[in-house]
């Protein structure tokens, strides 16, 4: 596998996640979506809030334009059906930026500014995208558990039984 490869398949995971998880938060009420349940972000609407965000900086930084996040816990739609309608629209960008990759890059170096850590950092970007997709795979983690706690199950979400894998 080459470094587009996984890269490719990261961002149809991420795609599939997020589409199943939206599902299953559209079933909570407002109140309960927003509901400081003690998760590092409160709530399960701002945990998805940081992930969208997160992933638009992320996105901007491969694309070389500058990042339009002020801070990991700014607030992107307040509002559920946008902030859904802004995941799923990302969601075909990142598909999209994936397939236009190079075969391998990994010896490409990306520099940036992180907000969180407010410092100029350079990393290989091979790395830089294998924490793009980690860092979505640990937040969407932190949201299973605590729609879990709520007795909602969001089902297998392993790799190989992705639609990807599966032939559908």
């Amino acid at each position: 596998m080459n470094c587009q490869q996984y890269a490719i398949i990261m961002a149809n995971y991420n795609q599939w996640m997020n589409q199943r998880l939206y599902q299953l938060v559209a079933t909570l009420t407002d109140a309960q979506r927003k509901q400081d349940c003690g998760a590092f972000f409160g709530s399960i609407h701002h945990t998805l809030n940081h992930l969208l965000l997160a992933d638009q900086a992320w996105l901007q930084r491969f694309q070389g334009q500058p990042v339009t996040m002020k801070s990991p816990r700014d607030i992107v739609h307040d509002d559920f059906v946008l902030l859904q309608q802004t995941r799923e629209q990302l969601d075909e960008q990142i598909v999209r930026w994936a397939q236009a990759l190079p075969a391998c890059y990994e010896d490409e170096p990306l520099g940036f500014y992180s907000v969180t850590y407010q410092k100029q950092m350079v990393m290989p970007l091979f790395a830089a995208v294998m924490q793009f997709f980690n860092h979505q795979t640990h937040h969407r983690g932190q949201i299973t558990t605590l729609l879990s706690q709520r007795n909602i199950d969001i089902g297998v979400t392993d790799l190989p039984m992705m639609p990807y894998f599966m032939g559908t």
